[in-house]
């Protein structure tokens, strides 16, 4: 029991180093015209700026919709495409509402064998697209006015070939405030944030929510296609740009880019559990290792409190790690941290998801 509990508290020691690290190290979206950003930058091109295209797939999102597209027609983007992957709900009519020459719907075609639906629904925004930087965003994201600015800013400031933001989540329900937290408590603790320029495989990575790629990049990767029938897209592009030599770059998105990935504990089981098994290299026995290990290292340690001080310590080090990275986002919401002794449980479903081998999704399987 004592190599056990001075295993759990060294595993909080590392991770709350890592969150430490990044509290320094990881950049945060600022207003571009910000006199901390000035100094040091890349100059812009002799050609100047480049054109920026906005390309947004949807499926479904006619209630999501009138949250995103104020956001979008506030940027100084050349083009806006909204793609209508099939939706049932009016979606279409949604974007139609809104007048802005900037704005165009794409049609979507039907989804081919084999291709994941986001991924298929973003090729063809990219053929669709005639800028030199694509923007790839979901319909769950809200951009504040200076987003993109901040966005082409920082891009070029970490002189990258690809580039995604990690929004500040936003949680309305118990059951969000339980797990969607531990997507940026992951990220921060670790992947301390100049290990992106290192030939670490593990390290190159992306996010989905909003990815920039020049067009040069875009086209050396192969696009969406090559990674057409990958359901954690983001992760592979970072790789494929890794093993090409292209340079990667990340921020959180702070007062600029936020997002409410989910509406309710059901939901966000439903869409974590469809990622978790390729996070966990496809594998059964992992994932059932993780589960366990996760109760062990967060519930444990307070049902074990009066056994040592290692348990004490970790369980103090798991509300640490919870307030470190809430802070670092912004998001606040610091009671949150009473709630990570009972997140393992509450996680126990997206494995379980994970197990089945399929996951379904906006009315779709996915193996």
């Amino acid at each position: 029991m004592a190599i056990l509990s001075a295993a759990i508290a060294a595993y909080h020691l590392v991770k709350t180093a890592g969150l430490v690290a990044n509290t320094a190290m990881f950049p945060v979206l600022r207003p571009a015209s910000s006199p901390a950003l000035a100094p040091g930058g890349p100059a812009m091109s002799v050609h100047g700026a480049p054109r920026i295209s906005l390309l947004v797939p949807a499926r479904d999102e006619a209630l999501r919709l009138p949250r995103l597209l104020p956001g979008l027609l506030a940027q100084p983007a050349d083009e806006i495409l909204i793609l209508d992957d099939g939706s049932t709900d009016g979606t279409a009519d949604v974007v139609r509402a809104y007048a802005d020459p900037r704005l165009r719907l794409v049609p979507g075609e039907p989804r081919p064998e084999g291709w994941i639906g986001k991924n298929w629904a973003c090729h063809q925004l990219a053929q669709a697209a005639t800028g030199d930087l694509l923007v790839f965003c979901d319909a769950d994201v809200v951009l504040q006015p200076g987003a993109l600015d901040a966005v082409r800013h920082e891009l070029r400031r970490q002189r990258a070939d690809v580039f995604s933001v990690f929004p500040r989540q936003l949680t309305g329900t118990l059951g969000e405030r339980l797990l969607v937290p531990l997507i940026d408590e992951t990220l921060l603790a670790f992947l301390p944030h100049r290990l992106l320029d290192r030939p670490i495989r593990a390290a190159a990575t992306a996010n989905g929510q909003l990815l920039a790629f020049t067009r040069t990049a875009y086209a050396v990767l192969g696009g969406h296609e090559a990674v057409h029938d990958r359901i954690v897209e983001d992760v592979a592009l970072a790789r494929r740009a890794r093993r090409f030599g292209l340079k990667l770059g990340l921020a959180l998105g702070g007062e600029l880019i936020q997002a409410r990935m989910y509406d309710g504990y059901r939901q966000t089981v439903a869409g974590l559990g469809k990622s978790l098994r390729a996070a966990h290299l496809g594998s059964d026995a992992v994932l059932v290792a993780s589960a366990g290990f996760h109760v062990l290292a967060y519930a444990a340690p307070w049902l074990l409190w009066r056994r040592g001080p290692a348990w004490r310590a970790a369980a103090v080090l798991g509300l640490t790690e919870r307030l470190l990275a809430n802070a670092k986002t912004g998001r606040g919401a610091y009671a949150e941290a009473a709630l990570v002794p009972i997140t393992p449980l509450a996680a126990l479903p997206v494995y379980a998801i994970a197990l089945r081998r399929k996951a379904r999704w906006k009315g779709r399987t996915y193996p």
